[in-house]
């Protein structure tokens, strides 16, 4: 513990680090002011009632990632969704896209300009999500339904992403760096004490049950996070060897190291993406409802079916983590190509013992990653849906040929009853919510000691290790 609190005094003696720590809560802060100033024409009153009917959706997804600015339509409402998703679009397509793949192999200026593209679709991405924010509000009368409201509440919610999107910008240039990711940790931070008094005012109640239940859930978070920082911070070491050369007249090369292989190489990305997918059709039906007439109709069925279509009905559950698991393997594909390392390694002069250079080095590479693939989707999926299931329950009764005995046994049984509802507390604890969470902390403190450790301080470990991020 001594060691902790002299690296934290260490960090504010080196006045550049002191600097950018303090340049960033100082941005953090200014996000979390724009929270508290809402977009015009609002009734706050109206949008109450109808979060109190969608907050359980999946347009809770798009709060969770706004920092809870999308639940009172602040200037800041969509947060920084448009920038990931059009960061996603572009790794994506690199894919397909040779000119794409040749900037990313360009160096600093290549990706100068992939930024710059990202910035442009990010901001076309946000003119049309706030216009189906605008019609959704329309639609359940939060706004009036006129032309003016439509502009204004478009320009605004633009506008606001384009400034969120530049305070991540600033504050990965001149804080401590991940800005985007970090905006998204203070979002999710400032949400944690209302459940902590959800928890508390249920040990307050009295009752055993509910006593039971706050005691099996902080044990399960606690285990969960202990899951997370262990399959985060876990490496498989691959050894790889150069030969000896000359160069010039010295003789260089003969090391031994290894490559260093994530478990969980794809980070949340998957979990992001898939939510994103998940939501936009209910984005699109929420603004678009059919007429309370018409609801036999093809559309009034369809939107009666992705009504139901949220956490803890079993079809939105196995669509939601097929499309982790999907999602883990072609994110992967894309961020580490095997071809590429392989082709590397022998230009290098490099080789792993027992695995001849080229193609034969690419398919054993391909055979370790896929393994590791296969075990962080399945880390992603468990996490994603563990807490979840506590949280917002499982719908036993959709369930096909045992649903309706299955739901009859839950409820019956003392104890399991809360399984089709769940525990009832908010959606910051959920699995996505602690994946970002942990790992933005890892990211932050790994880079903060690396500049500790720069400058000859010791780091939050002391001398007995070094502190790893997902991206070490």
């Amino acid at each position: 513990m001594d060691k902790f609190l002299a690296a934290i005094r260490n960090m504010f003696s080196v006045p550049d680090l002191r600097r950018r720590i303090l340049f960033t809560l100082g941005m953090l802060a200014v996000y979390r002011l724009g929270a508290h100033i809402g977009a015009p024409g609002i009734n706050k009153d109206k949008l109450d009632q109808v979060w109190s009917t969608v907050a359980g959706t999946l347009l809770g997804v798009l709060d969770l990632f706004s920092g809870g600015n999308f639940r009172t339509i602040s200037i800041f409402a969509l947060g920084v969704t448009p920038y990931i998703t059009a960061s996603i679009i572009l790794q994506l397509m690199t894919v397909v896209s040779p000119q794409l793949k040749k900037l990313q192999e360009e160096g600093e200026m290549g990706r100068q300009k992939i930024n710059q593209w990202t910035r442009y679709l990010t901001v076309g991405l946000a003119g049309i999500q706030t216009s189906f924010v605008a019609h959704w509000l329309q639609a359940n009368q939060v706004g009036a339904n006129t032309w003016g409201f439509l502009f204004t509440t478009v320009l605004t919610l633009t506008t606001g992403t384009i400034f969120v999107m530049w305070l991540g910008e600033q504050i990965t240039d001149r804080g401590v760096g991940n800005g985007i990711s970090l905006l998204i940790f203070a979002g999710i931070v400032i949400g944690l004490p209302r459940g902590v008094i959800q928890v508390s005012d249920r040990l307050r109640s009295g009752d055993t049950l509910e006593t039971l239940g706050v005691f099996a859930l902080v044990a399960a978070l606690v285990l969960i996070i202990a899951f997370i920082v262990f399959v985060e911070a876990a490496r498989r070491k691959v050894p790889v060897s150069y030969a000896k050369r000359h160069v010039g007249r010295q003789l260089v090369g003969g090391q031994q190291t290894t490559m260093p292989l994530k478990i969980n190489m794809g980070g949340v990305i998957p979990v992001i993406f898939a939510s994103s997918v998940l939501s936009m059709p209910q984005s699109l039906f929420a603004a678009f409802p059919p007429d309370p007439n018409q609801l036999n109709s093809t559309w009034g069925k369809i939107w009666t079916f992705f009504q139901n279509f949220h956490a803890s009905d079993p079809y939105y559950e196995l669509i939601f983590l097929s499309l982790i698991v999907f999602f883990t393997f072609f994110y992967v594909s894309i961020v580490f190509n095997v071809e590429e390392v392989a082709d590397n390694l022998r230009k290098h002069g490099g080789f792993m013992p027992g695995i001849r250079p080229g193609r034969a080095t690419a398919e054993y590479l391909n055979s370790i990653l896929t393994r590791l693939t296969v075990v962080g989707a399945v880390y992603l999926a468990l996490v994603a849906f563990g807490p979840q299931f506590m949280l917002s329950g499982f719908k036993v009764a959709r369930l096909p040929l045992i649903g309706n005995w299955l739901d009859a046994f839950v409820t019956s049984t003392p104890g399991l009853t809360w399984i089709p509802t769940g525990m009832g507390y908010q959606f910051y604890f959920g699995g996505t919510s602690l994946l970002i969470l942990v790992g933005v902390a890892m990211d932050t403190v790994a880079q903060i000691e690396a500049q500790l450790v720069m400058r000859n301080y010791e780091g939050f470990l002391g001398g007995g290790g070094r502190l790893r991020g997902r991206r070490a």
